[in-house]
């Protein structure tokens, strides 16, 4: 299993956890933005920069995952492409996007892009605490000792 991250809108303290995540398993970890993103040096992290253009960087990860992957993005167009793949996607905040979760999760991503378009304030994400923390990294935890089992 590779982690690809969806690094442009990625929280540093996500990133952070994700580094550490990598040294433990040595699992290979490719964060990919259309710009510079500052890495920890290791043979196990690694950083692949596109171009600039809408959704690049989403199309770049969908193209190179395989079934099985963890993609961690907050993008929910991105997630279900993934969860279609049948690869893994996780939100920086801790949902696990699955085939029983992803059709609500765009429902309600376009409900709410229809009201914000339509000049209704919906007021935003919170900002990331550390609860949100917490469950990303308990179920990064779960998703990486579900896969050493499994191996």
């Amino acid at each position: 299993m590779k982690i690809w991250v969806d690094a442009d809108a990625c929280p540093n303290p996500i990133k952070e956890i994700l580094f550490r995540a990598a040294e433990r398993t040595a699992m290979p970890l490719i964060l990919v933005a259309n710009h510079d993103i500052r890495i920890k040096p290791s043979r196990h992290i690694s950083f692949l920069r596109v171009s600039s253009g809408f959704d690049v960087a989403d199309d770049e990860i969908v193209k190179r995952l395989e079934a099985g992957d963890l993609v961690i993005t907050g993008d929910i167009p991105l997630a279900a492409e993934i969860v279609d793949k049948q690869a893994h996607a996780l939100s920086p905040r801790g949902e696990l996007f699955t085939r029983d979760n992803i059709k609500a999760r765009l429902a309600m991503r376009d409900l709410m892009e229809s009201l914000r378009s339509s000049g209704i304030d919906s007021g935003g994400q919170a900002p990331l605490n550390h609860g949100d923390r917490k469950a990303f990294a308990d179920q990064l935890d779960r998703i990486i000792s579900r896969h050493c089992r499994d191996t």
